[in-house]
């Protein structure tokens, strides 16, 4: 099922999510900063990324999955490190970008870390929630190919 999936590829799945997350903020978040000289911008965005996140939650919970399903990753404190970074650095744009970009990337995915460890247990869920089955009219029908008699 799709939570023993999730088991098996846990480390590569976090991997995967802090690179896009940790490049999703940093970049969308400099770029607009920078062309627009808003201070502030980061939590910005990652408050809009954390609200599009729990109504996403809400509509799989809605669906009938567990309520750990869907995990909301912990963006807010890193756009904070990125807004307060562009602050120190206002004047040097390439430094904005340099070490603001390293503190996302190095504090996202040791607070995502953090959150992870606070869900239950994957597989603990998987057996509390089998997965859903498929009505009877939605059941595939094996096609009869070759048989003749």
């Amino acid at each position: 099922g799709d939570y023993i999936f999730y088991t098996d590829w846990a480390w590569t799945s976090f991997v995967v999510f802090s690179v896009s997350q940790s490049t999703m903020l940093a970049v969308g978040a400099i770029y607009y900063m920078l062309f627009t000289g808003v201070p502030g911008t980061a939590t910005y965005y990652a408050t809009i990324m954390t609200i599009y996140t729990w109504v996403a939650k809400g509509a799989w919970f809605a669906l009938g999955y567990p309520y750990d399903f869907i995990v909301v990753p912990v963006w807010i404190p890193s756009a904070m490190l990125l807004d307060l970074t562009y602050w120190a650095t206002r004047r040097n744009k390439h430094a904005a970008i340099i070490i603001g970009g390293s503190l996302v990337g190095l504090s996202l995915p040791l607070f995502n870390m953090v959150n992870l460890l606070l869900i239950r247990d994957p597989l603990e869920v998987a057996f509390k929630y089998p997965r859903p089955t498929l009505p009877a009219y939605m059941t595939p029908i094996e096609p009869q190919v070759g048989k003749f008699y």
